[in-house]
């Protein structure tokens, strides 16, 4: 519909000019220019009007700005204005829409302009999870948090989805890296597993509302970015259940204990390949260090019906390294000082200390002043905190230290192979023995499952009969033991890494163990007799200096 004034300028036009505007057939557009100027200068020279000079303004501006239609533009501007499948950027309601007007990403970064969709994403994702917790904690069973829970991870999803992901093999700039917080940047594939666990955890919000059919689209959608999300298939097995839906529940079933077994296999495959780097750097230090490295049975009998004794037999038989405890030697992030897992045994009092971490630059004397302080710590009084320390004994200047001595008779050539009592402590001759023992130590323990200690006690077993058959074919007998073994004492301003790398230290298990008794303990006495006492590790003078300092 037009206004007056636009009829009053339509009748203005030239009945020729207005006819090649709308045709755009009778001429070209260098033409239609020359005659527009033409035209504009004789109604500038015949202005009676305000009408004639905002047409000579008009005029003007078309000719400036290039508004002249080429031949058949006009036509073609209709003909897409009249096709369904074209709608302008401005009245898209939908993606698809918006990516048919060829804006699509023009429009995304003028949206996003000066906000940051990963970290709004992070935010609503932990908005979302802490309206879960609450839930779970309130006792009247307040829906209400399981429904902000639900907005929340709709906010995040819709975050996610306006995420830019950078290349695999994305490079962060320095100025990335500072601007990491604010901006955070993701590949495809860390997005992807984002966004299934957000779908995911609304999946649990509306389980937790009992929107089954809400369940079951988010999960869809959680198992389509990450075919492994195996929390996503229970609960889209669990909504199929509830809405009787029996076929697709037991295919959400299969597809969720396929995928465990998968996650299952590659968290164990991948577990074992750290153990076995962290082995392998344990195994090439101590062969630099010249530090030897032993190993103690893992079985106590080679069949199922041979008697076993009680537990404190086995105990005692196996000292004070029965159970192997797991941990490793380790190098340290902070300064790369290598630690080692130290056990103190207390036979006087049948008690025992175990540090995880004892650095080798650290004295023996330090260690011992944190553990036993002297009467000062006590007020004056003479008496320790230690529960079971009744005759108030154990203070660091009142202890002495050992470590006891094994295979003495075996220099480390691996070859002729030493003939050992079952029970003795036994060098570890290579690399392969020293995986197979770790190993065998964890599956006996169950970190494996059941079938894998079954593997493991049958290996054991067939080492330590192998063990005994060597025995007896040198010494007739089992009960022909060997003599007790010798032991060493440590002088306490001794560092950690001058005991390991004393000639006669063997590490059985990989944890260092010290003796330790009270000077005048009867015990102490008992011990020596029975234990030869063969050598004594001395301080450095620096240590020794340090120590007194």
């Amino acid at each position: 519909m037009m206004t007056p004034q636009t009829d009053c300028i339509e009748a203005k036009l030239p009945s020729k000019l207005h006819l090649n505007m709308s045709s755009g057939k009778a001429t070209d557009t260098d033409a239609l220019v020359e005659q527009m100027k033409a035209t504009k200068a004789q109604w500038d020279a015949e202005a009676s009007d305000e009408t004639d000079a905002l047409l000579s303004q008009a005029i003007s501006m078309a000719i400036d700005q290039g508004k002249g239609w080429a031949p058949g533009e006009r036509e073609k501007y209709l003909e897409t204005l009249l096709d369904d499948d074209f709608i302008p950027p401005l009245f898209a309601s939908s993606k698809e829409e918006l990516e048919k007007s060829g804006l699509a990403e023009a429009f995304q970064t003028l949206h996003n302009e000066g906000e940051t969709p990963g970290k709004n994403m992070l935010e609503f994702r932990k908005k979302g999870n802490d309206s879960i917790a609450l839930g779970r904690k309130n006792v009247a069973k307040n829906m209400s948090y399981y429904r902000d829970a639900v907005n929340h991870y709709y906010e995040a999803y819709h975050w996610a989805n306006r995420i830019v992901p950078k290349d695999e093999d994305f490079v962060p700039t320095p100025e990335e890296l500072l601007a990491a917080e604010d901006e955070p940047y993701f590949t495809q594939k860390e997005l992807d597993e984002l966004r299934s666990i957000i779908c995911a955890n609304c999946a649990m919000a509306h389980m937790c509302l009992k929107n089954w059919g809400h369940v079951r689209d988010e999960s869809k959608k959680a198992v389509g970015f990450n075919p492994n999300n195996i929390k996503a298939w229970y609960r889209l097995a669990k909504a199929h259940q509830m809405l009787q839906n029996w076929e697709e529940a037991g295919n959400a079933i299969d597809s969720g204990l396929a995928c465990a077994r998968l996650v299952f296999i590659d968290n164990r495959e991948r577990g074992r390949a750290e153990r076995t780097n962290r082995i392998k750097e344990v195994w090439r230090y101590s062969k630099e260090e010249k530090i030897a490295l032993g190993r103690l049975p893992l079985v106590a009998t080679v069949k199922d019906d041979e008697e076993e004794g009680d537990g404190d037999a086995i105990e005692h038989r196996w000292h004070h390294h029965y159970p192997h405890t797991g941990q490793l030697p380790r190098k340290r992030s902070d300064d790369g000082v290598w630690a080692w897992p130290v056990l103190f045994v207390y036979p006087s009092h049948r008690q025992s200390d175990f540090i995880e971490q004892f650095g080798e630059d650290e004295l023996i004397a330090i260690r011992m002043a944190q553990m036993f302080p002297e009467d000062e710590s006590y007020c004056g009084n003479g008496e320790t905190d230690i529960a079971w320390d009744f005759n108030n004994e154990f203070r660091c200047s009142n202890l002495a230290v050992y470590f006891e001595v094994h295979c003495m008779d075996d220099d480390g050539d691996d070859s002729q192979k030493q003939v050992i009592h079952p029970d003795s402590v036994e060098r570890l001759a290579d690399l392969g023995s020293a995986m197979r023992f770790y190993e065998s130590s964890r599956a006996l323990k169950g970190d494996e499952g059941p079938e894998m200690a079954n593997v493991a006690r049958c290996m054991e077993r067939k080492h330590l009969y192998q063990q005994r058959k060597a025995w007896i074919k040198k010494h007739g007998s089992l009960w022909a033991k060997p003599n007790p073994c010798p032991v060493v004492q440590i002088h306490p301003g001794a560092t950690l890494a001058q005991v390991l790398r004393h000639k006669y230290l063997v590490v059985p298990n990989f944890l260092l163990t010290f003796i330790v008794f009270p000077m005048s303990h009867p015990a102490h006495e008992e011990f020596l007799k029975e234990h030869k006492c063969i050598g004594i590790v001395e301080p450095a003078k620096q240590s020794l200096n340090s120590a007194t300092v």
